[in-house]
Protein backbone atom coordinates (compact mmCIF):
# COMPACT_ATOMS: atom_id res chain seq x y z
CA UNK A 1 0.00 0.00 0.00
CA UNK A 2 1.47 3.28 -0.65
CA UNK A 3 1.48 5.73 1.92
CA UNK A 4 2.68 9.53 2.47
CA UNK A 5 6.17 9.54 4.10
CA UNK A 6 7.42 13.39 4.15
CA UNK A 7 6.21 15.16 7.10
CA UNK A 8 8.40 17.87 5.81
CA UNK A 9 6.26 21.58 5.02
CA UNK A 10 7.02 21.58 1.51
CA UNK A 11 5.07 20.33 -1.65
CA UNK A 12 5.24 16.96 -3.08
CA UNK A 13 5.24 13.53 -1.25
CA UNK A 14 7.49 10.83 -1.47
CA UNK A 15 5.97 7.26 -1.51
CA UNK A 16 7.65 3.67 -0.09
CA UNK A 17 8.18 2.48 -3.36
CA UNK A 18 9.99 5.34 -4.77
CA UNK A 19 11.85 5.22 -1.25
CA UNK A 20 12.74 1.83 -1.66
CA UNK A 21 13.84 2.36 -5.47
CA UNK A 22 16.09 5.84 -4.33
CA UNK A 23 17.89 3.41 -1.66
CA UNK A 24 18.41 0.95 -3.97
CA UNK A 25 19.95 3.20 -6.80
CA UNK A 26 22.03 4.99 -3.66
CA UNK A 27 23.87 2.03 -2.62
CA UNK A 28 24.85 0.95 -6.37
CA UNK A 29 26.17 5.13 -6.72
CA UNK A 30 27.97 4.52 -3.42
CA UNK A 31 29.92 1.05 -4.13
CA UNK A 32 30.68 2.30 -7.94
CA UNK A 33 31.86 5.63 -6.93
CA UNK A 34 34.22 3.89 -4.33
CA UNK A 35 35.71 1.70 -6.57
CA UNK A 36 36.41 4.70 -9.32
CA UNK A 37 37.25 7.32 -7.03
CA UNK A 38 39.75 4.96 -4.87
CA UNK A 39 41.09 3.36 -7.72
CA UNK A 40 41.93 6.64 -9.41
CA UNK A 41 43.83 7.16 -6.35
CA UNK A 42 45.90 4.14 -6.32
CA UNK A 43 46.86 4.86 -10.27
CA UNK A 44 48.63 8.48 -8.78
CA UNK A 45 49.86 6.57 -6.31
CA UNK A 46 51.01 3.85 -8.92
CA UNK A 47 53.09 7.21 -10.71
CA UNK A 48 54.37 9.23 -7.61
CA UNK A 49 56.03 6.23 -6.25
CA UNK A 50 57.12 4.22 -9.19
CA UNK A 51 55.52 1.26 -8.66
CA UNK A 52 54.62 -1.59 -11.47
CA UNK A 53 51.53 -0.46 -13.43
CA UNK A 54 50.23 -3.53 -12.80
CA UNK A 55 49.33 -2.73 -9.16
CA UNK A 56 47.19 -0.30 -10.38
CA UNK A 57 44.87 -2.80 -12.14
CA UNK A 58 45.21 -5.70 -8.99
CA UNK A 59 44.23 -2.81 -6.36
CA UNK A 60 40.91 -2.09 -8.79
CA UNK A 61 40.39 -5.35 -8.47
CA UNK A 62 40.80 -5.93 -4.68
CA UNK A 63 38.50 -2.54 -4.45
CA UNK A 64 35.84 -4.27 -6.38
CA UNK A 65 36.07 -7.40 -4.16
CA UNK A 66 35.99 -5.32 -1.18
CA UNK A 67 32.69 -3.57 -2.64
CA UNK A 68 31.30 -6.94 -3.13
CA UNK A 69 32.60 -8.06 0.52
CA UNK A 70 30.68 -4.53 1.99
CA UNK A 71 27.58 -5.37 0.60
CA UNK A 72 27.29 -8.73 1.60
CA UNK A 73 29.19 -8.91 5.06
CA UNK A 74 28.42 -5.33 6.04
CA UNK A 75 25.73 -6.22 8.35
CA UNK A 76 27.78 -8.31 10.52
CA UNK A 77 30.40 -5.85 10.49
CA UNK A 78 27.94 -3.34 12.25
CA UNK A 79 27.04 -5.56 14.59
CA UNK A 80 30.59 -6.76 15.72
CA UNK A 81 31.52 -2.93 16.32
CA UNK A 82 28.46 -2.07 17.97
CA UNK A 83 29.13 -4.89 20.26
CA UNK A 84 25.49 -5.68 20.89
CA UNK A 85 24.40 -9.13 21.95
CA UNK A 86 21.34 -10.94 20.41
CA UNK A 87 18.02 -11.31 22.78
CA UNK A 88 14.98 -13.58 22.62
CA UNK A 89 11.69 -12.47 24.00
CA UNK A 90 12.30 -14.95 27.00
CA UNK A 91 15.33 -12.54 27.63
CA UNK A 92 13.52 -9.06 26.79
CA UNK A 93 9.94 -9.58 26.17
CA UNK A 94 8.48 -6.26 26.36
CA UNK A 95 11.37 -5.19 23.23
CA UNK A 96 10.76 -8.39 21.34
CA UNK A 97 7.10 -8.57 21.84
CA UNK A 98 6.60 -4.83 20.55
CA UNK A 99 8.63 -5.48 17.54
CA UNK A 100 6.94 -8.90 16.47
CA UNK A 101 3.05 -6.45 17.00
CA UNK A 102 4.69 -3.65 15.27
CA UNK A 103 6.20 -6.22 11.83
CA UNK A 104 2.38 -7.62 11.79
CA UNK A 105 1.66 -4.21 11.79
CA UNK A 106 3.64 -3.26 8.60
CA UNK A 107 3.65 -6.44 7.23
CA UNK A 108 7.61 -7.06 7.74
CA UNK A 109 9.42 -10.46 8.64
CA UNK A 110 9.90 -9.95 12.08
CA UNK A 111 13.82 -8.85 12.40
CA UNK A 112 16.57 -10.24 14.82
CA UNK A 113 16.97 -8.52 18.06
CA UNK A 114 19.83 -7.01 19.71
CA UNK A 115 20.61 -5.16 22.98
CA UNK A 116 23.72 -3.21 22.84
CA UNK A 117 24.85 -3.01 27.04
CA UNK A 118 25.63 1.37 26.94
CA UNK A 119 23.56 3.96 29.24
CA UNK A 120 22.98 6.25 26.28
CA UNK A 121 19.63 5.68 24.99
CA UNK A 122 19.49 5.23 21.37
CA UNK A 123 18.68 2.42 18.59
CA UNK A 124 19.55 1.73 14.94
CA UNK A 125 18.41 -0.72 12.54
CA UNK A 126 20.96 -2.49 10.14
CA UNK A 127 20.86 -5.58 7.43
CA UNK A 128 20.51 -5.88 3.23
CA UNK A 129 17.13 -6.04 3.52
CA UNK A 130 14.08 -7.25 5.76
CA UNK A 131 14.39 -10.65 5.40
CA UNK A 132 17.97 -10.47 7.21
CA UNK A 133 17.54 -7.26 8.88
CA UNK A 134 18.01 -6.69 12.96
CA UNK A 135 16.87 -3.73 15.37
CA UNK A 136 19.35 -2.91 18.20
CA UNK A 137 18.52 -0.69 21.30
CA UNK A 138 20.85 0.40 24.27
CA UNK A 139 20.20 -0.61 27.31
CA UNK A 140 20.00 2.91 28.23
CA UNK A 141 16.89 3.01 25.84
CA UNK A 142 14.87 0.00 27.45
CA UNK A 143 15.46 1.58 31.17
CA UNK A 144 14.66 4.89 30.04
CA UNK A 145 11.91 5.27 27.81
CA UNK A 146 8.17 4.40 28.96
CA UNK A 147 6.65 0.66 26.82
CA UNK A 148 4.84 3.65 24.58
CA UNK A 149 8.07 5.79 23.88
CA UNK A 150 9.71 2.62 23.15
CA UNK A 151 7.65 1.86 20.56
CA UNK A 152 7.78 4.81 18.84
CA UNK A 153 11.37 3.92 18.62
CA UNK A 154 10.90 0.67 17.34
CA UNK A 155 8.59 1.61 14.45
CA UNK A 156 11.15 4.44 12.82
CA UNK A 157 13.64 1.85 12.86
CA UNK A 158 11.23 -1.08 11.42
CA UNK A 159 10.14 1.93 9.01
CA UNK A 160 14.14 2.25 7.96
CA UNK A 161 13.93 -1.74 7.60
CA UNK A 162 10.84 -1.14 4.90
CA UNK A 163 11.90 1.31 2.86
CA UNK A 164 15.62 -0.38 2.63
CA UNK A 165 17.11 2.71 3.84
CA UNK A 166 19.26 -0.38 6.34
CA UNK A 167 20.70 -1.22 3.31
CA UNK A 168 22.29 2.27 2.32
CA UNK A 169 23.01 3.07 5.96
CA UNK A 170 25.21 -0.53 6.36
CA UNK A 171 26.86 -0.49 3.15
CA UNK A 172 28.01 3.03 3.84
CA UNK A 173 29.10 2.63 7.04
CA UNK A 174 32.09 0.02 6.11
CA UNK A 175 32.94 2.07 3.05
CA UNK A 176 33.42 5.20 4.92
CA UNK A 177 35.86 3.28 7.64
CA UNK A 178 37.57 1.67 4.67
CA UNK A 179 38.44 5.40 3.14
CA UNK A 180 39.41 6.56 6.69
CA UNK A 181 41.94 3.29 6.81
CA UNK A 182 43.73 4.04 3.56
CA UNK A 183 43.33 7.66 4.06
CA UNK A 184 45.76 7.24 7.17
CA UNK A 185 47.86 4.33 5.75
CA UNK A 186 48.89 6.30 2.31
CA UNK A 187 49.58 9.47 4.14
CA UNK A 188 52.16 7.25 6.36
CA UNK A 189 53.43 5.62 3.22
CA UNK A 190 54.04 9.33 1.26
CA UNK A 191 55.81 10.50 4.29
CA UNK A 192 57.94 7.37 4.84
CA UNK A 193 58.43 5.85 1.82
CA UNK A 194 59.09 8.80 -0.07
CA UNK A 195 61.72 9.65 1.68
CA UNK A 196 63.54 6.02 1.52
CA UNK A 197 63.82 6.28 -1.75
CA UNK A 198 66.25 9.29 -1.53
CA UNK A 199 69.12 7.31 -1.03
CA UNK A 200 68.91 5.02 -4.29
CA UNK A 201 67.98 8.30 -6.47
CA UNK A 202 69.92 11.12 -7.41
CA UNK A 203 69.40 14.49 -5.24
CA UNK A 204 67.46 16.27 -8.22
CA UNK A 205 65.05 13.24 -9.45
CA UNK A 206 64.82 11.46 -5.50
CA UNK A 207 63.66 15.66 -4.24
CA UNK A 208 61.08 15.38 -7.34
CA UNK A 209 59.71 12.36 -6.62
CA UNK A 210 59.77 12.62 -3.25
CA UNK A 211 57.63 16.28 -3.86
CA UNK A 212 55.25 14.20 -6.14
CA UNK A 213 54.50 11.90 -3.71
CA UNK A 214 53.98 14.07 -0.69
CA UNK A 215 51.52 15.90 -2.87
CA UNK A 216 49.73 13.07 -4.34
CA UNK A 217 49.56 11.61 -0.51
CA UNK A 218 48.25 15.17 0.67
CA UNK A 219 45.53 15.38 -2.08
CA UNK A 220 44.97 11.79 -0.78
CA UNK A 221 44.55 12.81 2.45
CA UNK A 222 42.33 15.60 1.87
CA UNK A 223 39.81 13.93 -1.21
CA UNK A 224 39.71 10.73 1.20
CA UNK A 225 37.58 12.47 3.83
CA UNK A 226 35.42 14.53 1.28
CA UNK A 227 34.66 11.44 -0.81
CA UNK A 228 33.35 9.85 2.76
CA UNK A 229 31.24 12.85 3.74
CA UNK A 230 29.82 12.23 -0.36
CA UNK A 231 28.75 9.37 0.74
CA UNK A 232 27.21 10.51 3.96
CA UNK A 233 25.26 12.90 1.77
CA UNK A 234 23.95 10.37 -0.29
CA UNK A 235 22.61 8.92 2.48
CA UNK A 236 20.04 11.90 2.40
CA UNK A 237 19.17 13.21 5.96
CA UNK A 238 15.58 13.76 4.91
CA UNK A 239 15.85 9.39 5.77
CA UNK A 240 15.19 10.41 9.11
CA UNK A 241 12.04 12.54 8.75
CA UNK A 242 10.22 9.88 6.28
CA UNK A 243 11.17 7.54 9.19
CA UNK A 244 9.77 9.64 11.79
CA UNK A 245 6.74 10.16 9.51
CA UNK A 246 6.13 6.69 8.34
CA UNK A 247 7.12 5.48 12.30
CA UNK A 248 4.28 7.49 13.59
CA UNK A 249 1.66 6.20 11.30
CA UNK A 250 2.66 2.59 11.95
CA UNK A 251 2.28 3.17 15.91
CA UNK A 252 -0.07 5.38 15.43
CA UNK A 253 0.89 7.77 17.99
CA UNK A 254 3.20 10.55 17.04
CA UNK A 255 3.34 11.86 20.65
CA UNK A 256 5.26 8.87 21.78
CA UNK A 257 7.79 8.93 19.31
CA UNK A 258 8.46 12.59 19.74
CA UNK A 259 8.75 12.11 23.87
CA UNK A 260 11.49 9.70 23.19
CA UNK A 261 13.00 11.80 20.85
CA UNK A 262 12.79 14.78 23.76
CA UNK A 263 14.33 11.92 26.32
CA UNK A 264 17.44 11.20 23.83
CA UNK A 265 18.03 14.78 23.25
CA UNK A 266 18.29 16.00 27.01
CA UNK A 267 20.17 12.31 28.08
CA UNK A 268 23.89 14.05 28.04
CA UNK A 269 25.69 10.53 27.93
CA UNK A 270 27.60 9.86 24.74
CA UNK A 271 27.12 6.57 23.62
CA UNK A 272 30.68 5.04 23.62
CA UNK A 273 30.30 1.94 21.08
CA UNK A 274 29.64 4.73 18.52
CA UNK A 275 31.99 6.19 16.05
CA UNK A 276 32.02 8.60 13.37
CA UNK A 277 31.84 5.79 10.50
CA UNK A 278 28.57 4.33 12.67
CA UNK A 279 26.76 7.54 13.97
CA UNK A 280 24.32 7.94 10.48
CA UNK A 281 22.77 4.51 11.44
CA UNK A 282 21.76 5.54 14.99
CA UNK A 283 18.29 7.63 15.14
CA UNK A 284 19.74 10.28 16.78
CA UNK A 285 23.43 11.41 16.55
CA UNK A 286 25.25 9.99 19.30
CA UNK A 287 28.16 11.62 18.91
CA UNK A 288 26.95 14.17 21.82
CA UNK A 289 30.36 15.35 22.54
CA UNK A 290 31.35 16.32 18.92
CA UNK A 291 29.67 19.59 19.19
CA UNK A 292 32.03 21.99 16.41
CA UNK A 293 30.31 23.93 13.60
CA UNK A 294 32.06 21.54 10.91
CA UNK A 295 30.71 18.48 12.56
CA UNK A 296 27.39 19.85 12.41
CA UNK A 297 27.75 21.26 9.06
CA UNK A 298 28.24 17.58 7.77
CA UNK A 299 25.70 15.70 10.43
CA UNK A 300 23.51 13.03 8.56
CA UNK A 301 20.88 13.89 11.00
CA UNK A 302 18.17 17.02 10.76
CA UNK A 303 17.67 18.83 13.78
CA UNK A 304 16.32 17.02 16.90
CA UNK A 305 14.51 19.59 17.65
CA UNK A 306 12.40 20.17 14.08
CA UNK A 307 11.98 16.11 14.04
CA UNK A 308 10.16 16.94 17.30
CA UNK A 309 8.03 19.96 15.91
CA UNK A 310 6.62 18.30 12.56
CA UNK A 311 5.80 14.69 14.57
CA UNK A 312 3.44 16.99 17.09
CA UNK A 313 2.43 18.49 13.78
CA UNK A 314 0.84 15.44 12.29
Amino acid sequence: MNRELDPAPTPGSILVYDRIGANKRATVFMMTGFVVIITALVTLAVFAFRLPIGFAGIAGIALILYALFSYYASTSIVLSISGAHEVTKEEEWEFVRRVENLCIGAGLPTPRTWVLEDSAPNAFATGPDPNHSHVVVTRGLLNKLEPIELEGVLAHELSHVGNYDIRTMTVATVLLGVIALLSDLFLRATFYGAGSRRSRDDNNGGNQLQMIALVVGLLFAILAPIAAMALQFAISRKREFLADASGALLCRNPESLARALEKIRDDTEPLEAANKATAALYIANPLKEHTSFLNNMFDTHPDIDERIRLLRSM
